[in-house]
């Protein structure tokens, strides 16, 4: 490692033995101290935001990417809502996840503990900075935030202002660092750093997640990218049907769990499409259609594998018709990427084969894909959506950034 990513990642392992031990009142503190300094400072955040995307302009970014970019006034008070959201939520550290006495009289404890020193690899997102410095205090840990050239300057003035904060509330400026965004170097020191960071997330695009899974030493969490899908069944309100799938696809563009995807069964093709397809085109979305979707209207572009396999992050989603439930299941097994899928169904037993048949983080039953979110669970902000199968799956909050240990309690016991 390069004696900075070195350096700081010893200091991060410092502050996070003060973060263990820290009460939820000192951490509580500090969320809030963090809350009002990023409403104080916005005009300073503000301005180095303006920089990051008047460079994202002249590079060429794309519309969805300038979106999680850009901030204002509005965007910087949400942050900030989410912090004071997260103190006013039970602190996971010590909690005592089973217990029991043994015949022996051994006093057995699972309890909560922090993970340490989080490494977070994060592309364009300027709000991801402070929803991971958040999420990782409250939880004990300390953060080490590696965002993306693009958003430098965002992340250097948040991070500025989210270190004042920590400080002045007692707490170890530390707990919050951001590494050189500059160079790719430091993404790799960090990938490297197995015994001073305990852990990484990735969030950003499947090319990153699959280059910090492949070649971090670190242990990973997984976060996925989204594929998902709007499974329109047989039996589907077509009304409800529309309003779901156009949510799904329009609410924002540019999130992970965006429908990407949207299967309708043959038999409500003829009720279904013709309204929905309206409704894609008066919302500005590009459709990319099977031959018997194209066949519903003259502005479906041709669909390709590569269509039905993409997270568009854009105006634009594939649709195909199914002929059942079996079909649908199956054309999601082959393009899904594990993160939400959704069924529209008035059948129960429609519902019930699909929840047990699709393999995902999140099914959603009758609800838009874009109910897949810390917030709107009710955990507070996520560091990220796993879609793996160990540790953590789905939205992780609070209690998901931490590990747990096992306390013994005898009374001069001795094993025989």
């Amino acid at each position: 490692m390069s004696a900075s990513v070195s350096e700081q990642a010893r200091r991060a392992r410092e502050a996070a033995g003060d973060l263990a031990v820290a009460t939820r009142t000192a951490k509580d503190a500090a969320l809030h101290a963090m809350a009002d300094a990023l409403v104080a400072r916005t005009p300073e955040i503000l301005t180095a935001n303006a920089a990051d995307l008047a460079a994202g302009r002249e590079a060429g970014l794309s519309a969805a990417v300038l979106d999680r970019l850009a901030l204002d006034a509005g965007r910087v008070a949400g942050i900030a809502d989410a912090l004071r959201q997260m103190a006013a939520l039970p602190d996971p550290v010590g909690e005592v996840v089973r217990g029991s006495t043994l015949p022996n009289g051994l006093e057995l404890r699972q309890v909560r503990v922090p993970f340490g020193v989080v490494g977070i690899i994060y592309e364009a997102r300027p709000n991801v900075t402070v929803d991971a410095a958040g999420i990782c205090l409250k939880s004990g840990n300390a953060a080490l935030l590696r965002g993306s050239s693009s958003a430098a300057h965002s992340n250097a003035a948040l991070v500025a202002v989210l270190r004042d904060a920590v400080a002045s509330a007692g707490l170890p400026a530390d707990a919050v660092q951001l590494l050189d965004a500059t160079s790719r170097d430091s993404v790799k020191e960090l990938m490297r750093a197995r015994g001073l960071v305990d852990v990484l997330i990735p969030r950003g695009g499947a090319s990153l997640i699959r280059t910090v899974v492949e070649e971090s030493t670190v242990p990973v969490i997984e976060t996925g990218v989204g594929n998902c899908h709007v499974y329109v069944d047989a039996a589907a309100d077509v009304a409800k049907a529309v309003a779901i799938t156009l949510n799904a696809k329009t609410q924002r563009l540019s999130t992970c769990n965006t429908a990407e995807s949207l299967l309708v069964h043959a038999a409500i093709a003829d009720a279904f499409l013709p309204p929905v397809l309206a409704a894609f085109a008066e919302a500005g979305v590009t459709v990319h259609g099977d031959v018997r979707v194209a066949a519903h209207s003259d502005a479906v572009v041709p669909a390709t594998d590569e269509d039905f396999a993409t997270e568009y992050l854009s105006a634009d989603i594939s649709v195909a018709v199914v002929d059942s439930l079996d079909a649908a299941v199956g054309h999601i097994r082959r393009y899904g990427t594990g993160h939400t899928e959704a069924i529209v169904t008035d059948s129960q037993a429609a519902a019930r084969e699909f929840v047990a048949r699709v393999d995902a983080a999140a099914v959603m039953v009758n609800a838009s894909t874009r109910f897949t979110d810390g917030g709107e669970f009710g955990f507070g902000a996520e560091i990220g959506i796993s879609t793996q199968k160990l540790h953590a799956r789905g939205p992780m909050g609070l209690p998901e950034l931490t590990s747990t240990k096992y306390v013994v309690t005898g009374d001069g016991h001795l094993r025989g």
